[in-house]
């Protein structure tokens, strides 16, 4: 076999092909019940692959042979002490990671634009959040990342605080400069955690901005799915070795007893792949995003999102402002998917987002900027989308978010929940990033800033938002 071949592969391969009659689960016993529609979805070799808990096929939570083969080889890979395969997405890798290397009552600082599971994290390990404001592009109405003088700031204000967790990149691929961050954190005590769901890929071309290991990170979670070749689903979380007993311990208590194998297999795999020619592959898609970007600023009413001040950008992902057209981002999303075939990652506002990898080709690069020429070929007119009133307030939660869990609630009038505290997440899109979260203080400043806010709602159980839902501080 080929050097580093995929350990958990040849363990499958060797299994399926070694003429065992099964007597154990899965039910469809390596194809022979499969219904027709099933194998459709998976060849028949698949099929006789897919199946789980043997002994020579390692135990996740207990890894001895294959499994932790694998393993050692993505941490070498992404220049990390150790990695732990992650098949309940990259949603338990952070909350691993937070419930990992923290306990109740610990702060931390998160960013205002934090993913969901960090605060399911939060629940978990009872850690207390410190909301760091985000920088906010107005030109294309997003928002960008956490800068280092807002590090600096918090440090000082908070200066008993355990830990800092950043997104980095965000969705719009905005980076912050990870390696001074990391510098001030550390001299200060603290530990750096990652959010690097959408940073996989970085460290195999040196156009892109330096990845979390790279830059000092003591915890980064990736979605190996997003960029990179593994099925939907599957992540690593890469760790330094000092945090490995707990951070090992959190994640088995977060990780399926029943793991897929081919969703581990394809780990190994995307591993494999990346170690054969992942430079040539990941620089192959900045060269394929450069060409594109270059075409879309010729097509007129449409706007190409570069580097922003005081930030990197991650080249493969495209964001293209749509204003200048008269469309939203959703209308203009709508129009490229039902009549012209071309599906966006997403759209907000104002923009769309597309997301260029190795998979993609001289071809769908071209068909994608023929669709945006059609797009912008209609008659168009300006829309103004007035900046979002975003606080610069560094500001810790009242209560912890495990607190406000278990907690009693109530409903009661937007307008008299001042110096209430919240008990569910707001969030408007745009901007995408949570004007209250759970175990948040309300001030008047906010409520005034949700009376002005539009667009869509996300989090709260009264998406009028005439009503809010609290803590019940009388029970």
């Amino acid at each position: 076999m080929e050097k580093n071949f995929p350990p958990i592969c040849a363990a499958m391969k060797k299994y399926s092909a070694d003429g065992v009659i099964p007597f154990h689960t899965p039910g469809h016993k390596q194809g022979r019940g499969a219904h027709e529609l099933l194998r459709e979805l998976l060849t028949a070799e698949g099929l006789r692959q897919e199946v789980s808990l043997m002994d020579e096929l390692d135990d996740l939570h207990e890894p001895h042979s294959c499994i932790k083969s694998a393993q050692i080889l993505a941490a070498k890979l992404w220049r990390a002490d150790e990695c732990l395969f992650m098949v309940n997405g990259t949603t338990s890798a952070i909350q691993a990671m937070i419930f990992g290397t923290l306990k109740a009552g610990d702060l931390i600082f998160i960013p205002r634009n934090a993913h969901r599971s960090v605060i399911s994290g939060l629940i978990l390990s009872g850690a207390i959040p410190i909301f760091l404001p985000v920088e906010f592009d107005e030109e294309f109405n997003l928002p960008l990342n956490v800068s280092v003088e807002t590090i600096e700031r918090a440090i000082k204000k908070f200066p008993q605080a355990k830990a800092v967790l950043l997104v980095s990149p965000n969705y719009y691929g905005a980076a912050t400069d990870l390696e001074k961050i990391s510098e001030l954190v550390h001299s200060a005590g603290m530990i750096l955690l990652i959010d690097e769901a959408h940073g996989a890929h970085l460290q195999f071309c040196a156009e892109l901005p330096k990845s979390a290991m790279d830059s000092g990170a003591d915890l980064a979670a990736q979605s190996t799915h997003k960029i990179l070749g593994a099925l939907t689903q599957c992540s690593m979380l890469m760790f330094k070795k000092n945090f490995a007993e707990r951070v090992k311990r959190a994640a088995s208590l977060l990780q399926t007893t029943s793991p897929n194998q081919l969703l581990l297999a394809s780990l190994d795999i995307a591993r494999f792949q990346m170690e054969l020619d992942g430079r040539e592959k990941i620089s192959k898609a900045v060269e394929l995003s450069k060409r594109l970007r270059a075409e879309i600023k010729k097509i007129r009413g449409l706007k190409i999102f570069d580097a922003p001040k005081n930030f990197s950008l991650d080249l493969t992902k495209v964001t293209v402002n749509v204003q200048n057209l008269g469309l939203t981002g959703a209308e203009a999303e709508e129009i490229l998917r039902q009549e012209l075939k071309i599906q966006c990652e997403l759209s907000d506002a104002a923009n769309l987002l597309f997301l260029i990898t190795f998979a993609d080709s001289d071809e769908t690069i071209s068909k994608l900027v023929d669709a945006l020429k059609v797009l912008a070929s209609r008659p168009h007119k300006k829309i103004s989308l007035p900046p979002p009133n975003l606080s610069r307030e560094i500001l810790s939660a009242e209560l912890s978010p495990r607190e406000t869990f278990y907690l009693p609630t109530e409903i009661i009038p937007l307008e008299k929940s001042v110096g209430k505290i919240c008990a569910e997440e707001i969030t408007f899109y745009p901007p995408g990033i949570p004007l209250l979260m759970p175990g948040e203080k309300i001030s008047a400043q906010v409520v005034e800033m949700i009376r002005q806010s539009g667009g869509r709602v996300i989090g709260a159980s009264d998406k009028t938002l005439s009503t809010i839902k609290v803590v019940n501080q009388r029970e």
